[in-house]
């Protein structure tokens, strides 16, 4: 059967893109945003994922305000680069694996949870920029991301929005479809967004190391606890955009320990500030 081995969590931040896109990982203010990523790069070589199944938010790309899914997986073969107003980032466009996105659809909707199926969209920096982090730069014409990845969009970008709770119980559902699934294949989850951060308003440009880190420390080795952080406390703590936040909690849900497996192998962390206006977090947890 195909087994999730690992999780890896990133921040997606847009202006990251935008340094590896234009060369300016070398000056003195990226530096330390990429240097914490090394490791992951060469620990992705050395743990290559046959599928990831990336959990981020769409940011007015594939999805507008006229329609707004909850929960939505991708389906499709591929799907292209976003164009999100300054050309689409010079990256390979993303190959899908159908059969397992289809499967994982089917078993989650019986267990109960209400997908969006999406034959047909394009990506944005929340799914390709945690790829470049993780991957390296790739060569859009001739280059080719080294797996298959499944987009799972969740909207944390007009409210109401799913809770913690919510997408803790959805990723444990999406282990067990995982699981069920007949072919033994090897499957990261990622969940991506956040850390702290706002974009608007009186609080623009708020970071929250102490509850950044917190919220590590509670992924890590309490994640029930991490899933019963309220939306207000997101708000509060982490800035409007914090809530990015639950969507970390979908990809921690998916670990074997809380199927009552053994806790998983902290292999990486990392937190920075600032990148652009936003905190940066970077885990990776390995099932043992």
């Amino acid at each position: 059967m195909a087994k999730i081995t690992a999780s890896v969590f990133t921040s997606h931040v847009p202006a990251i893109g935008a340094a590896m896109d234009l060369g300016k990982t070398h000056e003195d203010y990226w530096k330390p945003v990429f240097a914490g990523y090394e490791f992951g790069k060469q620990w992705i070589k050395d743990n290559k994922p046959d599928v990831i199944f990336l959990v981020y938010n769409d940011h007015a790309t594939a999805f507008s305000l006229d329609l707004i899914p909850t929960f939505a997986i991708g389906t499709a073969a591929d799907y292209e680069v976003a164009d999100e107003g300054f050309g689409p980032r010079p990256v390979p466009k993303v190959i899908g694996h159908p059969d397992l996105a289809a499967h994982i659809a089917q078993s989650v909707i019986q267990q109960d949870f209400d997908l969006t199926i999406v034959n047909k969209m394009a990506v944005d920096h929340g799914l390709t920029v945690p790829l470049s982090l993780m991957f390296g730069e790739q060569d859009p014409v001739k280059g080719a991301w080294p797996c298959p990845v499944i987009p799972f969009a969740v909207n944390v970008v007009q409210y109401p929005v799913p809770s913690g709770r919510r997408c803790y119980n959805l990723g444990q559902a999406i282990r067990r479809a995982v699981e069920s699934y007949d072919e033994d294949i090897n499957v990261h989850i990622w969940g991506t967004g956040g850390m702290s951060h706002q974009l608007q308003g009186p609080r623009a440009g708020l970071i929250n190391k102490e509850f950044d880190n917190a919220f590590l420390d509670k992924l890590i080795n309490d994640p029930d606890a991490a899933a019963s952080i309220p939306h207000i406390d997101y708000v509060r703590e982490a800035g409007s955009e914090g809530i990015e936040l639950v969507m970390w909690l979908i990809a921690r849900g998916a670990m074997a320990d809380v199927a009552g497996g053994k806790p998983p192998k902290l292999a990486h962390r990392f937190y920075h500030v600032p990148a652009s206006n936003t905190a940066v977090g970077h885990l990776i947890l390995e099932n043992t």
